[in-house]
């Protein structure tokens, strides 16, 4: 699928599937930006995740994170991947229970 070859055109694509919302793992959880609400990792659910890796450098491999709170609030979380990812966005999704991996050829 095209909206799957890069993070800008699967961000824009979540985005229009209405995942607008950003987020941002901090010492308290996830902090709803837009919103200014935070979530522990029990109210959160990862309906989906895709992954990108770079051509030729390790820096630039990501996943990108589809979420869902338990208010219904539906956004994104980016992260690096491997050797170069964020210890506290790890800690925080290894404490999610609820997380899928939709087909890449289902809509979400």
């Amino acid at each position: 699928m095209p909206y799957m070859k890069s993070l800008v055109t699967c961000l824009n694509r979540m985005i229009t599937d209405g995942y607008t919302e950003d987020f941002k793992v901090t010492d308290n959880g996830l902090e709803a930006l837009q919103a200014g609400k935070i979530y522990k990792a029990d109210e959160v659910s990862v309906i989906n995740f895709f992954r990108f890796e770079g051509a030729s450098d390790p820096e630039d491999n990501a996943i990108l994170y589809v979420l869902l709170t338990k208010d219904g609030l539906k956004g994104t979380l980016i992260d690096a991947y491997g050797l170069y990812n964020d210890q506290q966005i790890s800690r925080f999704i290894s404490q999610v229970t609820s997380i899928a991996k939709k087909s890449t050829k289902a809509n979400l």
